[in-house]
Protein backbone atom coordinates (compact mmCIF):
# COMPACT_ATOMS: atom_id res chain seq x y z
CA UNK A 1 0.00 0.00 0.00
CA UNK A 2 1.29 3.60 -0.46
CA UNK A 3 1.92 6.00 1.78
CA UNK A 4 -1.42 7.96 0.30
CA UNK A 5 -4.43 5.90 1.20
CA UNK A 6 -6.84 4.84 -1.89
CA UNK A 7 -10.30 6.08 -2.00
CA UNK A 8 -13.92 4.43 -2.44
CA UNK A 9 -16.17 6.83 -3.31
CA UNK A 10 -19.62 6.78 -2.63
CA UNK A 11 -22.62 8.06 -4.07
CA UNK A 12 -26.31 7.86 -3.60
CA UNK A 13 -29.30 10.08 -3.43
CA UNK A 14 -31.07 8.64 -0.61
CA UNK A 15 -28.81 9.70 2.75
CA UNK A 16 -30.34 7.27 5.17
CA UNK A 17 -28.66 4.34 2.76
CA UNK A 18 -25.50 6.49 2.11
CA UNK A 19 -24.60 6.76 5.85
CA UNK A 20 -25.29 3.04 5.78
CA UNK A 21 -22.77 1.93 3.48
CA UNK A 22 -20.46 5.01 4.36
CA UNK A 23 -20.40 3.35 8.04
CA UNK A 24 -19.92 -0.47 7.05
CA UNK A 25 -17.21 1.02 4.87
CA UNK A 26 -15.73 2.89 7.67
CA UNK A 27 -15.86 0.61 10.04
CA UNK A 28 -13.67 -2.35 7.97
CA UNK A 29 -11.41 -0.74 5.84
CA UNK A 30 -10.75 2.88 7.49
CA UNK A 31 -7.19 1.61 8.08
CA UNK A 32 -6.26 1.07 4.09
CA UNK A 33 -8.92 3.51 2.44
CA UNK A 34 -10.51 6.73 2.67
CA UNK A 35 -14.22 7.10 2.18
CA UNK A 36 -15.72 9.50 0.51
CA UNK A 37 -19.80 10.51 0.79
CA UNK A 38 -22.29 12.51 -1.22
CA UNK A 39 -25.76 12.96 -2.30
CA UNK A 40 -24.56 14.60 -5.35
CA UNK A 41 -23.55 13.29 -9.04
CA UNK A 42 -22.18 16.63 -9.62
CA UNK A 43 -20.21 16.97 -6.73
CA UNK A 44 -19.05 13.28 -6.98
CA UNK A 45 -17.50 14.23 -10.80
CA UNK A 46 -15.62 17.13 -8.98
CA UNK A 47 -13.88 15.73 -6.76
CA UNK A 48 -13.08 13.45 -9.17
CA UNK A 49 -11.19 15.84 -11.20
CA UNK A 50 -9.75 16.85 -8.04
CA UNK A 51 -8.59 14.04 -7.06
CA UNK A 52 -7.35 13.08 -10.57
CA UNK A 53 -5.73 16.32 -10.62
CA UNK A 54 -4.12 16.12 -6.80
CA UNK A 55 -2.35 12.86 -8.27
CA UNK A 56 -4.70 10.50 -5.75
CA UNK A 57 -5.99 7.46 -6.48
CA UNK A 58 -9.86 5.85 -6.22
CA UNK A 59 -9.78 2.16 -5.56
CA UNK A 60 -13.45 1.78 -6.19
CA UNK A 61 -16.80 3.50 -6.65
CA UNK A 62 -20.16 2.36 -5.37
CA UNK A 63 -23.27 4.08 -6.83
CA UNK A 64 -27.06 3.90 -6.45
CA UNK A 65 -28.64 2.89 -9.85
CA UNK A 66 -31.76 5.01 -9.34
CA UNK A 67 -30.57 9.09 -8.94
CA UNK A 68 -32.52 11.83 -9.92
CA UNK A 69 -29.41 13.72 -11.74
CA UNK A 70 -27.81 11.01 -13.80
CA UNK A 71 -28.63 6.55 -12.98
CA UNK A 72 -25.99 4.63 -12.05
CA UNK A 73 -24.19 3.07 -14.97
CA UNK A 74 -24.15 6.24 -16.42
CA UNK A 75 -22.27 7.98 -13.49
CA UNK A 76 -19.88 4.80 -13.64
CA UNK A 77 -18.95 5.66 -17.38
CA UNK A 78 -18.09 8.67 -16.34
CA UNK A 79 -16.05 7.79 -13.49
CA UNK A 80 -14.29 5.51 -15.86
CA UNK A 81 -12.88 8.53 -17.53
CA UNK A 82 -10.79 9.12 -14.47
CA UNK A 83 -9.81 5.93 -13.28
CA UNK A 84 -10.46 3.15 -15.69
CA UNK A 85 -8.80 0.64 -12.90
CA UNK A 86 -11.22 1.18 -10.12
CA UNK A 87 -13.47 -1.34 -8.98
CA UNK A 88 -17.28 -0.56 -9.87
CA UNK A 89 -20.70 -2.06 -7.99
CA UNK A 90 -23.63 -0.59 -8.27
CA UNK A 91 -26.00 -0.33 -5.38
CA UNK A 92 -29.64 -1.99 -6.72
CA UNK A 93 -32.90 -2.67 -5.80
CA UNK A 94 -34.37 -6.28 -6.41
CA UNK A 95 -36.17 -4.55 -9.26
CA UNK A 96 -33.47 -3.05 -10.63
CA UNK A 97 -31.35 -6.49 -11.37
CA UNK A 98 -32.19 -6.43 -15.46
CA UNK A 99 -30.32 -3.23 -15.70
CA UNK A 100 -27.46 -4.05 -13.16
CA UNK A 101 -26.93 -7.12 -15.42
CA UNK A 102 -27.11 -5.06 -18.34
CA UNK A 103 -24.06 -2.90 -16.89
CA UNK A 104 -21.89 -6.04 -16.59
CA UNK A 105 -21.11 -5.05 -20.79
CA UNK A 106 -21.78 -1.87 -20.80
CA UNK A 107 -19.27 -0.53 -17.87
CA UNK A 108 -17.62 -3.93 -17.36
CA UNK A 109 -19.59 -3.49 -13.95
CA UNK A 110 -17.55 -5.90 -11.52
CA UNK A 111 -20.25 -6.39 -8.57
CA UNK A 112 -24.16 -5.20 -7.96
CA UNK A 113 -25.01 -5.31 -4.64
CA UNK A 114 -28.98 -5.51 -4.18
CA UNK A 115 -29.94 -3.38 -0.84
CA UNK A 116 -29.94 -4.18 2.05
CA UNK A 117 -27.06 -5.70 2.55
CA UNK A 118 -26.96 -6.79 6.38
CA UNK A 119 -25.49 -8.67 7.84
CA UNK A 120 -22.15 -7.01 6.11
CA UNK A 121 -19.81 -9.53 7.34
CA UNK A 122 -21.77 -11.77 4.98
CA UNK A 123 -23.41 -9.91 1.94
CA UNK A 124 -20.90 -6.86 1.93
CA UNK A 125 -17.52 -7.77 3.18
CA UNK A 126 -16.87 -10.66 1.38
CA UNK A 127 -17.56 -9.08 -1.73
CA UNK A 128 -15.43 -5.60 -1.28
CA UNK A 129 -12.78 -7.89 0.36
CA UNK A 130 -12.08 -9.72 -2.87
CA UNK A 131 -12.90 -6.75 -5.52
CA UNK A 132 -10.09 -4.64 -3.71
CA UNK A 133 -7.68 -7.49 -3.62
CA UNK A 134 -8.57 -8.02 -7.20
CA UNK A 135 -7.77 -3.93 -7.85
CA UNK A 136 -4.45 -4.06 -5.67
CA UNK A 137 -3.12 -7.07 -7.99
CA UNK A 138 -3.67 -4.75 -11.06
CA UNK A 139 -2.52 -1.37 -8.95
CA UNK A 140 0.15 0.30 -10.28
CA UNK A 141 1.61 3.37 -7.94
CA UNK A 142 4.55 5.47 -8.61
CA UNK A 143 6.41 2.55 -10.02
CA UNK A 144 9.04 0.82 -7.41
CA UNK A 145 9.34 -2.74 -8.71
CA UNK A 146 10.92 -4.38 -11.62
CA UNK A 147 11.73 -2.43 -14.46
CA UNK A 148 12.42 -4.21 -17.93
CA UNK A 149 14.42 -1.65 -20.59
CA UNK A 150 14.46 -3.29 -24.10
CA UNK A 151 13.28 -2.72 -27.41
CA UNK A 152 9.54 -3.27 -28.39
CA UNK A 153 10.60 -5.85 -30.83
CA UNK A 154 12.68 -7.82 -29.31
CA UNK A 155 11.77 -11.73 -29.27
CA UNK A 156 13.95 -11.64 -26.05
CA UNK A 157 12.62 -8.98 -24.44
CA UNK A 158 9.15 -10.41 -25.29
CA UNK A 159 9.59 -13.66 -23.62
CA UNK A 160 11.26 -11.68 -20.55
CA UNK A 161 7.79 -9.81 -20.61
CA UNK A 162 5.44 -12.79 -20.78
CA UNK A 163 7.52 -15.07 -18.42
CA UNK A 164 6.71 -12.10 -15.96
CA UNK A 165 3.57 -11.57 -16.56
CA UNK A 166 2.63 -15.39 -16.73
CA UNK A 167 3.93 -15.65 -13.29
CA UNK A 168 2.06 -12.37 -11.74
CA UNK A 169 5.41 -10.34 -11.00
CA UNK A 170 4.43 -6.17 -11.35
CA UNK A 171 7.09 -5.04 -13.84
CA UNK A 172 7.10 -1.64 -15.67
CA UNK A 173 8.14 -2.26 -19.53
CA UNK A 174 10.76 0.81 -21.04
CA UNK A 175 11.09 0.69 -24.39
CA UNK A 176 14.41 2.02 -25.41
CA UNK A 177 13.31 4.10 -28.43
CA UNK A 178 10.48 5.80 -26.84
CA UNK A 179 10.74 6.40 -22.93
CA UNK A 180 13.62 8.89 -21.51
CA UNK A 181 13.56 6.99 -18.30
CA UNK A 182 15.30 3.78 -20.24
CA UNK A 183 18.05 5.73 -21.53
CA UNK A 184 18.62 7.54 -18.22
CA UNK A 185 18.46 3.59 -16.68
CA UNK A 186 21.25 2.84 -18.69
CA UNK A 187 23.56 5.60 -18.30
CA UNK A 188 23.45 5.66 -14.90
CA UNK A 189 24.53 2.09 -14.93
CA UNK A 190 27.07 2.45 -17.63
CA UNK A 191 25.23 -0.02 -19.99
CA UNK A 192 24.81 0.07 -23.55
CA UNK A 193 22.43 -1.22 -25.94
CA UNK A 194 24.03 -4.28 -26.46
CA UNK A 195 23.28 -5.31 -23.12
CA UNK A 196 19.58 -4.97 -24.24
CA UNK A 197 17.25 -6.50 -22.86
CA UNK A 198 18.54 -5.08 -19.12
CA UNK A 199 15.78 -5.63 -16.06
CA UNK A 200 15.98 -3.46 -12.79
CA UNK A 201 15.35 -4.73 -9.33
CA UNK A 202 13.38 -2.87 -6.33
CA UNK A 203 17.28 -3.70 -4.84
CA UNK A 204 19.00 -1.69 -7.11
CA UNK A 205 20.27 -4.63 -8.90
CA UNK A 206 19.97 -5.43 -12.31
CA UNK A 207 20.98 -8.22 -14.91
CA UNK A 208 21.58 -7.75 -18.65
CA UNK A 209 20.37 -10.21 -21.08
CA UNK A 210 18.99 -12.42 -18.90
CA UNK A 211 18.26 -15.99 -19.00
CA UNK A 212 14.55 -16.55 -17.41
CA UNK A 213 16.20 -18.89 -15.22
CA UNK A 214 18.47 -16.19 -13.92
CA UNK A 215 15.65 -14.05 -13.42
CA UNK A 216 13.50 -17.12 -11.27
CA UNK A 217 16.37 -17.11 -9.14
CA UNK A 218 16.50 -13.67 -8.71
CA UNK A 219 12.97 -12.80 -7.57
CA UNK A 220 12.61 -16.44 -5.51
CA UNK A 221 10.50 -18.66 -8.12
CA UNK A 222 11.89 -22.03 -8.75
CA UNK A 223 13.18 -22.77 -4.33
CA UNK A 224 14.60 -26.63 -3.64
CA UNK A 225 12.18 -29.20 -2.74
CA UNK A 226 11.49 -30.11 0.66
CA UNK A 227 10.98 -33.46 1.25
CA UNK A 228 12.83 -36.94 0.08
CA UNK A 229 10.01 -38.34 -1.09
CA UNK A 230 6.38 -36.68 -1.89
CA UNK A 231 2.91 -38.74 -2.08
CA UNK A 232 2.22 -36.98 -6.03
CA UNK A 233 3.88 -34.97 -7.74
CA UNK A 234 2.25 -32.69 -10.43
CA UNK A 235 3.48 -31.89 -13.70
CA UNK A 236 2.08 -28.81 -15.31
CA UNK A 237 -0.16 -25.37 -13.51
CA UNK A 238 -2.77 -25.37 -16.05
CA UNK A 239 -6.30 -25.21 -14.30
CA UNK A 240 -6.76 -29.27 -13.98
CA UNK A 241 -2.85 -29.04 -12.27
CA UNK A 242 -3.65 -25.98 -9.67
CA UNK A 243 -7.06 -28.28 -9.10
CA UNK A 244 -4.79 -30.97 -8.09
CA UNK A 245 -2.82 -29.13 -6.29
CA UNK A 246 -5.41 -27.73 -4.17
CA UNK A 247 -7.32 -30.96 -3.65
CA UNK A 248 -3.71 -32.82 -2.87
CA UNK A 249 -2.71 -30.50 -0.32
CA UNK A 250 -6.00 -29.69 1.36
CA UNK A 251 -6.28 -33.87 1.90
CA UNK A 252 -3.23 -34.38 3.19
CA UNK A 253 -1.03 -35.20 0.61
CA UNK A 254 2.80 -34.11 0.51
CA UNK A 255 2.10 -32.20 -3.15
CA UNK A 256 4.96 -30.69 -5.28
CA UNK A 257 3.56 -29.11 -8.72
CA UNK A 258 5.96 -28.62 -11.68
CA UNK A 259 5.16 -25.80 -14.42
CA UNK A 260 7.72 -25.55 -16.94
CA UNK A 261 7.35 -21.71 -17.62
CA UNK A 262 4.21 -20.24 -16.35
CA UNK A 263 1.02 -20.98 -13.94
CA UNK A 264 -2.52 -20.83 -15.54
CA UNK A 265 -2.07 -22.59 -19.09
CA UNK A 266 -3.44 -20.96 -22.07
CA UNK A 267 -6.66 -20.05 -19.56
CA UNK A 268 -4.21 -18.24 -17.52
CA UNK A 269 -3.36 -15.87 -20.77
CA UNK A 270 -6.61 -14.68 -21.34
CA UNK A 271 -8.10 -11.61 -20.91
CA UNK A 272 -11.27 -12.80 -20.37
CA UNK A 273 -13.02 -15.81 -19.15
CA UNK A 274 -17.05 -15.15 -18.65
CA UNK A 275 -18.83 -18.81 -18.65
CA UNK A 276 -16.75 -19.99 -15.57
CA UNK A 277 -19.52 -20.83 -13.09
CA UNK A 278 -19.78 -18.41 -9.92
CA UNK A 279 -18.53 -15.12 -11.38
CA UNK A 280 -21.52 -13.85 -13.25
CA UNK A 281 -19.32 -10.55 -14.82
CA UNK A 282 -16.71 -12.90 -15.85
CA UNK A 283 -12.78 -12.89 -14.31
CA UNK A 284 -9.27 -12.96 -16.25
CA UNK A 285 -7.22 -15.80 -16.73
CA UNK A 286 -4.02 -14.34 -14.87
CA UNK A 287 -6.91 -13.84 -11.70
CA UNK A 288 -8.53 -17.28 -12.03
CA UNK A 289 -4.43 -18.49 -11.80
CA UNK A 290 -3.64 -15.89 -8.84
CA UNK A 291 -6.95 -17.24 -6.63
CA UNK A 292 -5.69 -20.55 -7.73
CA UNK A 293 -2.36 -20.18 -6.64
CA UNK A 294 -2.63 -18.50 -3.45
CA UNK A 295 -5.43 -21.36 -2.47
CA UNK A 296 -3.05 -24.47 -3.12
CA UNK A 297 0.41 -22.38 -1.46
CA UNK A 298 -1.57 -21.67 1.43
CA UNK A 299 -3.11 -25.51 1.34
CA UNK A 300 0.86 -26.79 1.63
CA UNK A 301 1.32 -27.41 -1.93
CA UNK A 302 4.92 -26.39 -3.23
CA UNK A 303 5.74 -25.06 -6.31
CA UNK A 304 8.13 -24.88 -8.72
CA UNK A 305 8.88 -23.06 -11.73
CA UNK A 306 10.37 -22.74 -14.39
CA UNK A 307 11.60 -25.82 -14.68
CA UNK A 308 10.98 -28.12 -17.53
CA UNK A 309 10.51 -32.62 -16.57
CA UNK A 310 12.47 -34.69 -18.92
CA UNK A 311 11.94 -37.68 -18.06
CA UNK A 312 9.87 -40.50 -15.89
CA UNK A 313 11.21 -43.87 -14.51
CA UNK A 314 9.60 -46.18 -12.04
CA UNK A 315 11.62 -48.16 -9.56
CA UNK A 316 11.31 -50.07 -6.73
CA UNK A 317 6.94 -48.99 -6.69
CA UNK A 318 8.53 -45.32 -6.50
CA UNK A 319 8.21 -42.78 -9.91
CA UNK A 320 12.04 -40.63 -10.30
CA UNK A 321 10.86 -36.97 -12.06
CA UNK A 322 14.04 -36.32 -13.42
CA UNK A 323 14.08 -32.42 -14.23
CA UNK A 324 15.94 -30.28 -17.18
CA UNK A 325 18.71 -29.70 -14.52
CA UNK A 326 19.18 -33.41 -13.72
CA UNK A 327 17.16 -32.86 -9.88
CA UNK A 328 15.84 -36.07 -9.06
CA UNK A 329 12.71 -36.11 -7.43
CA UNK A 330 10.64 -39.28 -6.18
CA UNK A 331 7.23 -39.79 -5.64
CA UNK A 332 4.42 -42.14 -4.76
CA UNK A 333 2.58 -41.18 -7.66
CA UNK A 334 2.34 -38.54 -10.64
CA UNK A 335 -0.38 -36.56 -12.14
CA UNK A 336 0.72 -35.29 -15.67
CA UNK A 337 -1.53 -32.01 -16.66
CA UNK A 338 1.29 -30.64 -18.75
CA UNK A 339 -2.10 -29.35 -21.33
CA UNK A 340 -1.20 -28.37 -24.98
CA UNK A 341 0.49 -25.70 -26.88
CA UNK A 342 -0.87 -23.73 -29.65
CA UNK A 343 0.17 -24.82 -32.95
CA UNK A 344 3.19 -23.13 -34.87
CA UNK A 345 2.00 -21.59 -38.03
CA UNK A 346 3.96 -23.09 -40.98
CA UNK A 347 4.00 -20.43 -43.35
CA UNK A 348 6.65 -18.13 -44.64
CA UNK A 349 8.05 -15.32 -42.81
CA UNK A 350 6.04 -16.37 -39.62
CA UNK A 351 9.01 -17.27 -37.63
CA UNK A 352 11.34 -14.88 -38.68
CA UNK A 353 8.87 -12.36 -36.56
CA UNK A 354 8.15 -14.42 -33.94
CA UNK A 355 8.45 -12.18 -30.59
CA UNK A 356 8.09 -8.85 -32.99
CA UNK A 357 5.01 -8.63 -34.05
CA UNK A 358 3.84 -12.11 -34.31
CA UNK A 359 2.87 -13.92 -31.27
CA UNK A 360 1.48 -16.99 -29.99
CA UNK A 361 -1.46 -16.56 -27.65
CA UNK A 362 0.19 -13.14 -25.58
CA UNK A 363 -2.68 -11.04 -25.85
CA UNK A 364 -2.69 -9.47 -22.55
CA UNK A 365 1.48 -8.74 -22.62
CA UNK A 366 1.40 -6.91 -25.53
CA UNK A 367 -1.84 -5.35 -25.72
CA UNK A 368 -1.21 -1.45 -25.02
CA UNK A 369 2.07 -1.60 -28.25
CA UNK A 370 -1.07 -2.09 -29.99
CA UNK A 371 -2.59 0.94 -29.66
CA UNK A 372 -3.95 2.64 -32.67
CA UNK A 373 -2.67 -0.30 -34.66
CA UNK A 374 -3.71 -2.56 -37.40
CA UNK A 375 -3.71 -6.22 -35.69
CA UNK A 376 -4.40 -9.63 -37.18
CA UNK A 377 -6.28 -12.79 -34.96
CA UNK A 378 -5.63 -16.13 -36.60
CA UNK A 379 -7.86 -18.78 -35.04
CA UNK A 380 -11.81 -19.54 -34.25
CA UNK A 381 -11.99 -20.91 -31.21
CA UNK A 382 -12.58 -19.14 -27.80
CA UNK A 383 -8.67 -18.07 -26.78
CA UNK A 384 -8.93 -16.18 -30.35
CA UNK A 385 -12.34 -14.39 -29.95
CA UNK A 386 -11.48 -13.28 -26.06
CA UNK A 387 -7.93 -11.96 -27.23
CA UNK A 388 -10.10 -10.16 -30.16
CA UNK A 389 -12.17 -8.34 -27.39
CA UNK A 390 -9.25 -7.50 -25.40
CA UNK A 391 -7.04 -6.40 -28.09
CA UNK A 392 -10.35 -4.04 -29.60
CA UNK A 393 -9.60 -1.79 -26.65
CA UNK A 394 -6.53 -0.90 -27.84
CA UNK A 395 -6.46 -1.49 -31.64
CA UNK A 396 -7.71 1.11 -34.11
CA UNK A 397 -8.95 -2.55 -36.11
CA UNK A 398 -8.77 -6.03 -34.99
CA UNK A 399 -9.64 -8.79 -38.25
CA UNK A 400 -9.90 -12.04 -37.50
CA UNK A 401 -8.80 -14.76 -39.98
CA UNK A 402 -10.44 -18.24 -40.09
CA UNK A 403 -10.76 -20.87 -42.59
CA UNK A 404 -14.15 -22.07 -42.32
CA UNK A 405 -17.07 -19.84 -43.57
CA UNK A 406 -18.05 -18.39 -39.82
CA UNK A 407 -17.47 -19.45 -36.21
CA UNK A 408 -20.59 -20.89 -34.86
CA UNK A 409 -18.79 -24.81 -34.54
CA UNK A 410 -15.76 -23.40 -32.51
CA UNK A 411 -17.25 -20.35 -30.52
CA UNK A 412 -19.02 -19.59 -28.16
CA UNK A 413 -22.37 -17.86 -28.90
CA UNK A 414 -21.95 -15.15 -26.03
CA UNK A 415 -18.39 -14.19 -27.77
CA UNK A 416 -19.73 -14.35 -31.03
CA UNK A 417 -22.86 -11.92 -30.22
CA UNK A 418 -19.71 -9.76 -28.09
CA UNK A 419 -17.75 -9.54 -31.86
CA UNK A 420 -20.59 -8.90 -33.87
CA UNK A 421 -21.14 -6.20 -31.65
CA UNK A 422 -18.02 -4.54 -31.47
CA UNK A 423 -17.38 -2.05 -34.65
CA UNK A 424 -13.75 -2.02 -34.96
CA UNK A 425 -13.57 -5.87 -34.86
CA UNK A 426 -14.16 -7.70 -38.58
CA UNK A 427 -14.17 -11.19 -39.52
CA UNK A 428 -12.38 -12.54 -42.59
CA UNK A 429 -13.88 -15.84 -42.92
CA UNK A 430 -12.69 -18.58 -45.50
CA UNK A 431 -8.83 -16.79 -45.28
CA UNK A 432 -5.13 -18.00 -44.60
CA UNK A 433 -1.91 -16.03 -44.61
CA UNK A 434 0.27 -17.46 -47.09
CA UNK A 435 3.32 -15.18 -46.01
CA UNK A 436 4.70 -12.81 -43.26
CA UNK A 437 6.68 -9.86 -44.08
CA UNK A 438 8.93 -6.89 -42.82
CA UNK A 439 12.05 -5.52 -41.60
CA UNK A 440 13.47 -6.50 -38.21
CA UNK A 441 9.70 -6.46 -37.33
CA UNK A 442 6.14 -7.79 -38.73
CA UNK A 443 4.61 -5.28 -41.34
CA UNK A 444 2.54 -6.57 -43.66
CA UNK A 445 0.71 -9.72 -44.22
CA UNK A 446 -0.38 -11.66 -47.47
CA UNK A 447 -3.95 -13.23 -47.07
CA UNK A 448 -5.47 -15.35 -49.37
CA UNK A 449 -8.94 -16.76 -49.94
CA UNK A 450 -8.82 -20.68 -49.36
CA UNK A 451 -11.09 -21.47 -52.03
CA UNK A 452 -9.62 -19.00 -55.19
CA UNK A 453 -6.35 -18.63 -53.99
CA UNK A 454 -6.91 -15.12 -54.86
CA UNK A 455 -4.62 -12.92 -52.10
CA UNK A 456 -3.67 -9.58 -51.31
CA UNK A 457 -1.23 -7.31 -49.11
CA UNK A 458 -2.15 -5.68 -45.62
CA UNK A 459 -0.82 -3.68 -43.52
CA UNK A 460 -0.06 -5.69 -39.92
CA UNK A 461 1.62 -4.39 -36.77
CA UNK A 462 0.99 -7.41 -35.14
CA UNK A 463 -0.08 -10.52 -35.60
CA UNK A 464 -1.39 -13.15 -32.44
CA UNK A 465 -1.92 -16.91 -33.23
CA UNK A 466 -4.43 -19.24 -31.63
CA UNK A 467 -4.58 -22.24 -33.57
CA UNK A 468 -4.72 -25.95 -32.70
CA UNK A 469 -4.01 -27.78 -29.85
CA UNK A 470 -0.66 -29.92 -29.50
CA UNK A 471 -0.10 -31.73 -26.74
CA UNK A 472 2.90 -31.14 -24.40
CA UNK A 473 3.97 -34.97 -24.27
CA UNK A 474 7.17 -35.23 -26.45
CA UNK A 475 9.05 -35.46 -23.37
CA UNK A 476 7.29 -38.56 -22.49
CA UNK A 477 9.67 -41.68 -23.07
CA UNK A 478 7.74 -43.91 -20.22
CA UNK A 479 5.42 -46.40 -21.92
CA UNK A 480 2.66 -44.06 -21.58
CA UNK A 481 -0.23 -45.14 -24.36
CA UNK A 482 -0.84 -42.04 -26.49
CA UNK A 483 -2.89 -41.38 -29.44
CA UNK A 484 -1.66 -40.19 -32.60
CA UNK A 485 -1.92 -37.30 -31.72
CA UNK A 486 0.10 -37.52 -28.98
CA UNK A 487 -2.64 -36.78 -26.20
CA UNK A 488 -2.55 -39.43 -23.29
CA UNK A 489 -4.94 -42.23 -23.14
CA UNK A 490 -6.41 -43.06 -19.84
CA UNK A 491 -9.10 -46.03 -18.10
CA UNK A 492 -10.82 -47.75 -20.43
CA UNK A 493 -9.86 -46.29 -23.85
CA UNK A 494 -6.28 -47.83 -22.69
CA UNK A 495 -7.64 -51.39 -23.31
CA UNK A 496 -8.29 -50.62 -27.46
CA UNK A 497 -4.57 -50.60 -27.47
CA UNK A 498 -2.65 -53.69 -28.44
CA UNK A 499 0.17 -52.39 -25.86
CA UNK A 500 -1.69 -52.32 -23.16
CA UNK A 501 -1.43 -55.61 -21.74
CA UNK A 502 1.67 -55.89 -22.56
CA UNK A 503 2.50 -53.06 -20.11
CA UNK A 504 -0.29 -53.34 -17.83
CA UNK A 505 0.71 -56.00 -14.79
CA UNK A 506 -2.28 -55.09 -12.41
CA UNK A 507 -5.32 -57.62 -12.13
CA UNK A 508 -7.56 -54.83 -11.63
CA UNK A 509 -7.93 -52.19 -14.51
CA UNK A 510 -6.85 -48.87 -14.92
CA UNK A 511 -8.73 -46.32 -12.79
CA UNK A 512 -10.62 -43.60 -14.93
CA UNK A 513 -7.72 -40.80 -15.51
CA UNK A 514 -4.76 -43.29 -15.23
CA UNK A 515 -2.83 -44.39 -17.70
CA UNK A 516 -0.54 -47.19 -19.08
CA UNK A 517 1.55 -47.08 -15.87
CA UNK A 518 0.05 -47.92 -12.72
CA UNK A 519 -0.15 -45.05 -10.43
CA UNK A 520 0.54 -42.21 -13.02
CA UNK A 521 -2.97 -40.26 -14.04
CA UNK A 522 -3.19 -37.86 -16.42
CA UNK A 523 -5.96 -34.68 -16.19
CA UNK A 524 -7.48 -31.80 -18.19
CA UNK A 525 -6.12 -30.64 -22.11
CA UNK A 526 -3.30 -33.14 -22.54
CA UNK A 527 -5.80 -36.52 -21.67
CA UNK A 528 -7.49 -37.88 -25.08
CA UNK A 529 -11.25 -37.51 -24.82
CA UNK A 530 -11.26 -34.56 -22.37
CA UNK A 531 -13.36 -31.83 -22.27
CA UNK A 532 -11.84 -28.68 -23.45
CA UNK A 533 -13.22 -26.37 -20.75
CA UNK A 534 -11.67 -24.54 -17.88
CA UNK A 535 -14.36 -25.92 -15.62
CA UNK A 536 -13.70 -29.61 -17.39
CA UNK A 537 -10.10 -29.52 -16.35
CA UNK A 538 -10.45 -28.28 -13.10
CA UNK A 539 -13.08 -30.86 -12.22
CA UNK A 540 -10.47 -33.51 -13.66
CA UNK A 541 -7.73 -32.36 -11.41
CA UNK A 542 -9.82 -32.94 -8.77
CA UNK A 543 -10.79 -36.18 -9.56
CA UNK A 544 -7.46 -37.47 -9.94
CA UNK A 545 -6.58 -36.68 -6.52
CA UNK A 546 -9.62 -39.60 -5.43
CA UNK A 547 -7.55 -41.58 -7.90
CA UNK A 548 -4.36 -41.29 -6.20
CA UNK A 549 -5.95 -42.38 -2.53
CA UNK A 550 -7.05 -45.26 -3.57
CA UNK A 551 -3.68 -46.62 -5.57
CA UNK A 552 -2.07 -45.36 -2.50
CA UNK A 553 -4.04 -47.19 -0.17
CA UNK A 554 -3.21 -50.11 -2.14
CA UNK A 555 0.59 -50.33 -2.64
CA UNK A 556 1.34 -49.36 1.49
Amino acid sequence: MSQNQPFILCIDDDAQVLRAIARDLKSKYRDSYKILSTTVVKEALETLLELKNKGETVAMFISDQRMPEMEGVAFLEKAMEFYPDARRVLLTAYSDTDAAIRAINSVQLDYYLVKPWSPPEEKLYPIIDGLLDDWQNIYRPDFKGIKVVGYQFSQKSHSIKDFLAGNLIPYQWLDIQSTEESNKLLTLNNLSLQDLPVVFFEDGSFLPSPSIMEIAHKVGLNPQVKHDVYDVVIIGAGPAGLAAGVYGASEGLKTLLIERRAPGGQAGTSSRIENYLGFPTGLSGAELTRRALTQATRLGTEIITPQSVKDIQQRDGYNQIILEDNTVITTRSVIITTGVDYRQLETKGIADFTGAGVYYGAAMTEATACKDKEVYIVGGGNSAGQAAMYLSKFAKNVYILIRKEDLSSTMSAYLIDQINGTPNITIKPKTEITEAIGHEKLEKLVIANVDTKDSNTVNADALYIFIGAKPFTDWIALNIIKDEKGFIETGRELKNYDSFRKIWKQERDPYLLETSCPGIFAAGDVRATAMNRVAAAVGEGSMAISFVHKYLAEVK
